[in-house]
């Protein structure tokens, strides 16, 4: 399903090289301030253009289409879109025969019966993030109070970026990064056990961004590593606050008014310009690849902000299930 949320609910629509790409935002109420420039900050952060990202430079101008008037949403679904105006298809049509490896190429074109439109990734291209920060930036406007903060802090492996963006470029191959994603503000109770914890909600918004391949709150993994001495966070006072946040800010699927906090693992571009090997259709053999076009050699540099907008958008839905 392209939907996502139960009261705050996004639906995400378009392709890569499609005329546009956008949202729809259902369960905002009325009377919240909203216009297109209150979206260009968080946009800003999403563009391309700096080094280690894609050439393929849009405008990214969002276009309220329904849901407001005079500058107020109205509590009818938003519509927002954005043009793709910069597009080159003719570089992907050898992926129909020749998919690239790490890549949706195969699996939409099984999927769909050879139907899924192949330019820039289509529907799974990261181009629709774009309609997702957008939401973000409604959903943060119905929790004023909250702050959500992500930052890369990883590159290749390294906490030097720069010195990873430069080894990447002269090896001509792509690399992934962490995330790290801090929120603020957030009262104790939000999470609805069992399915619809914190945690799963969250994991569930942020897997669909493509290239995510991990996530782990507090001190994830490593509390295989302590023992419950170690690993349990005091409560000190009668609002919940605690010595140490090793859960992440979360108890039993629920914020505990402590930071929510976790980590998210961005993969390494599958489309890179060092030549590959993969399977052609057609000639029915495995032949080499290489691959033309426009691409981040690090789309981990521009996710930050779509980690913040996908964790305002599930908090947001939340607060709201919360409300009643």
């Amino acid at each position: 399903m392209n939907s996502f949320g139960k009261l705050f609910r996004i639906s995400i629509f378009g392709e890569s090289h499609g005329p546009v790409v956008g949202c729809v935002i259902d369960g905002c109420p009325a009377g919240v301030s909203l216009s297109e420039e209150d979206m260009l900050y968080d946009l800003s952060k999403r563009k391309s253009g700096a080094k280690g990202t894609t050439p393929r430079q849009e405008d990214d101008i969002p276009e309220i289409l329904t849901g407001v008037f005079d500058g107020k949403t109205t509590g009818a679904p938003i519509t927002i879109q954005f043009r793709n105006n910069n597009t080159k298809s003719k570089d992907y049509t050898q992926f129909i025969d020749m998919p690239r490896p790490g890549h949706a190429d195969f699996v939409a074109q099984r999927k769909y019966n050879g139907m899924s439109d192949p330019r820039g990734g289509g529907h799974f291209s990261g181009r629709l993030t774009l309609a997702i920060v957008a939401a973000g930036v409604v959903a943060k406007k119905l929790m004023p109070a909250v702050s959500v903060k992500a930052e890369l802090t990883t590159l290749g492996g390294q906490t030097n970026i720069e010195e990873a963006l430069d080894k990447a470029i002269k090896a001509g191959d792509s690399i992934g990064g962490t995330i790290e994603c801090k929120v603020d503000g957030l009262s104790v109770g939000l999470g609805e056990p069992f399915f619809d914890s914190v945690e799963s909600v969250i994991s569930h918004g942020v897997f669909s961004i493509p290239g995510i391949k991990g996530i782990e709150f507090g001190n994830g993994f490593k509390v295989a590593e302590l023992t419950g001495s170690k690993n349990n966070d005091l409560i000190v006072d009668a609002d919940g606050h605690t010595s140490t946040n090793n859960c992440g800010g979360v108890n039993g699927g629920i914020t505990n008014g402590n930071q929510l906090f976790f980590k998210v693992a961005v993969k390494p571009t599958a489309s890179i310009s060092l030549p590959q090997m993969t399977f052609n259709f057609e000639k029915g053999k495995i032949e080499e690849l290489r691959i033309e076009g426009r691409h981040d050699l690090a789309f981990a540099l521009r996710v930050p902000v779509v980690i913040e907008a996908m964790t305002a958008i599930v908090l947001a839905d939340l607060v709201s299930v919360n409300k009643k």
